[in-house]
């Protein structure tokens, strides 16, 4: 299947083709029932999947976004938007609000030898890509919230083929817009009953 699988989310209420050498974090660690975390066995990138109750303290749709933002970006990651649009998702009605996201998260860099930081500490990203697709499910009083992380951290990635001024994503980036792309046409709700909580 060109690289994909298909995935069972929340014990098959959900489906979704996720890369094939993603791995499952709850076969890890414990993760909050609400989310579903898929992690690249061969790199930093992760996806995440996450059922949240339509919050009723706002009217809007765009209202919505923000309060969905501000709980993923902290103002001290000095995040910076890139694009923000709607989206289509294939098996969801085409009336469904569903927006997408692209942001980046800074972070401060702290020199170090050229052997890479100290044993036991983990390397700072250079910058964090992150893409979110929020999909509000009226009835439902839910949204689903995918959140695609693509850490930039330095030696895992070219560089010199990063400028996200001038359009240039980078290898990362690129492949993190395909699996955003993969998510929007399977992503598919197998049983509306897993929403009866909500």
């Amino acid at each position: 299947m060109d690289g994909y699988r298909r995935a069972d989310l929340y014990g098959g209420a959900i489906v979704v083709d996720l890369p094939g050498g993603y791995l499952d974090v709850s076969d890890i660690r414990p993760v909050p029932d609400h989310q579903e975390v898929y992690v690249d066995s061969d790199g930093f990138t992760s996806i995440i999947f996450d059922i949240t109750e339509r919050p009723d303290s706002v009217t809007t749709d765009e209202a919505a976004l923000k309060l969905h933002l501000d709980d993923i970006f902290d103002p001290d990651d000095n995040p910076k938007l890139w694009y923000q649009n709607k989206a289509q998702l294939s098996h969801f009605p085409e009336q469904t609000p569903a927006y997408t996201v692209f942001k980046t998260k800074h972070f401060p860099q702290v020199a170090s030898e050229e052997s890479g930081p100290p044993p036991g500490l983990k390397a700072t990203p250079v910058f964090t890509a992150v893409i979110v697709t929020i999909v509000r499910l009226e009835t439902q009083k839910t949204d689903i919230v995918v959140t695609i992380n693509v850490p930039h951290i330095r030696g895992s990635y070219d560089e010199r083929s990063v400028d996200l001024e001038r359009g240039q994503l980078g290898a990362l980036l690129n492949t993190a817009l395909a699996h955003q792309d993969r998510v929007f046409r399977t992503l598919e709700v197998k049983d509306w009953s897993l929403f009866v909580q909500a």
